[in-house]
């Protein structure tokens, strides 16, 4: 059976997502001051790869495998990534990692609702 055109679009989106968000990590400041040294640095980029990759796999098993559970983890997930960025955007204002960020958050909510919508709705086992 062939792949719906929501699907498709839903794993596209997700994966140019999870990319913006590479970026985002990637070019952060790595300086370490007084408060934060270079294991919390490096504790923190881990951590980071690993959500990433989690969340790759997570895309892969909707998409691919027609898993329907991991389509409410990524919901859980814009949930938080959208708490974050309102809390970020408060405290530091508009800078261009924020511009990623909402970017990246508003790709991941088009690709959840298309994967909600359309010819998706088959698609998925529960």
């Amino acid at each position: 059976m062939a792949t719906p055109r929501n699907v498709q679009l839903f794993e596209a989106l997700l994966y140019a997502s999870l990319g913006l968000d590479a970026l985002s990590v990637a070019f952060q400041d790595r300086t370490p001051t007084l408060d934060i040294g270079d294991g919390v640095i490096m504790a923190a980029n881990l951590i980071a790869a690993g959500l990433i990759v989690t969340l790759v796999y997570l895309v892969w098993l909707a998409a691919q495998r027609r898993k329907a559970w991991p389509r409410w983890v990524l919901i859980g997930s814009l949930a938080l990534s959208a708490v974050s960025l309102v809390q970020i955007i408060g405290d530091s204002g508009l800078q261009f990692d924020s511009w990623l960020e909402i970017v990246s958050t508003m790709l991941t909510a088009a690709g959840l609702y298309l994967s909600f919508t359309g010819d998706a709705k088959g698609w998925f086992n529960q």
